[in-house]
């Protein structure tokens, strides 16, 4: 069971992980890194609109649970995208010469920090639906 101390805990972890994004970029005085942040914003919509789309459809016990499959897979592959996306563009971004090192170690750290507060997230408080058989 999730209790206050599991807020908690997800609740530091997020703000640890945003905290290392901003000092990577204000540390170094570049705040290209910052641009991590949009992706962790814009991952989770393409499942919350697909989920949406897919079960607007009226669902009842007798229809077959593989009407709406390519809509949330395309969900979460886009999901997926940002999310790959999050971890690579520091590193993409310090290749080019465009930030430090450290400030792709720091940014890096960070979206692991917030993706796992994600997880955890999902994890303790999410409850999944079993379909009817």
């Amino acid at each position: 069971m999730a209790g206050m101390k599991t807020i908690i805990g997800l609740a530091f972890l997020l703000a640890t992980g945003i905290l290392l994004v901003i000092l990577s970029c204000a540390l170094y005085e570049n705040w290209l890194p910052l641009l991590v942040v949009l992706t962790y914003v814009l991952a989770p919509i393409p499942n919350m609109l697909c989920q949406r789309i897919a079960q607007g459809g009226g669902r009842d016990i007798w229809a077959d649970s593989s009407d709406h499959r390519g809509i949330l897979e395309a969900g979460y592959f886009i999901t997926a995208f940002f999310v790959v996306s999050g971890f690579g563009l520091p590193v993409v971004l310090a290749h080019a010469n465009k930030i430090a090192f450290e400030a792709m170690i720091l940014s890096f750290t960070g979206g692991l920090l917030v993706y796992g507060t994600i997880l955890g997230y999902v994890h303790f408080f999410v409850t999944v639906e079993e379909p009817y058989f």
